[in-house]
């Protein structure tokens, strides 16, 4: 009976929001035509078990547009605000190598195989850009943790990740529950 019927189901687009959806079950092949209004009372989630009776339902979503899927996202990369001023500062500086290249290149007159000069002050000027910085501030948090592990004053504190080390100046407020779990930092 249920391949037999002329009906369809509209349904709103995909949203995040799990808590509301509106659509309509309309079927055409009765006089009057049925319209039945959905909503998030009609819904069944994933693994959802029917304890008793029968269900007969219609699959909306699949795939991507699925909301449990929509909610999920991708973990968010931790990075000190240290290394976002580097990455910054290391954009700019290489941005002033290619400018300053072009210049040298210019002040030549474009002559002869000038793309070949141009590469030649690009790797003249490659100094600019000081590589040995990221290493020897890698180094700095990787001493720095060690010297918080070592400290007297705090005993058994473990440090797991170079970027605390290089936050801790910045430091205005520190949440911490009775067993001293960090739970919230207030960086200025």
């Amino acid at each position: 009976d249920l391949f037999s019927i002329s009906a369809y189901v509209y349904a709103q687009k995909p949203q995040l929001d799990i808590h509301s959806f509106e659509g309509t079950f309309t079927r055409e092949d009765s006089d009057p035509p049925i319209h039945e209004s959905l909503s998030i009372e009609n819904t069944l989630w994933a693994s959802t078990i029917v304890a008793s009776g029968t269900v007969i339902g219609v699959v909306i979503y699949t795939g991507k547009e699925t909301r449990s899927v929509m909610n999920t996202s991708n973990p968010k990369n931790k990075v000190g605000l240290l290394d976002l001023e580097l990455n910054q500062l290391t954009k700019a500086l290489f941005l002033a190598l290619v400018a300053l290249s072009v210049v040298m290149v210019t002040l030549q007159g474009f002559v002869g195989p000038w793309y070949r000069n141009l590469f030649r002050f690009l790797l003249l000027f490659s100094y600019i850009i000081p590589i040995s910085l990221r290493v020897n501030l890698d180094m700095g948090k990787a001493a720095y943790g060690w010297m918080i592990m070592k400290d007297e004053n705090i005993p058994g504190t473990v440090v797991r990740t170079s970027t605390i080390p290089e936050e801790l100046g910045r430091l205005v407020y520190l949440l911490t529950d009775k067993t001293g779990t960090v739970h919230s930092l207030c960086l200025t």
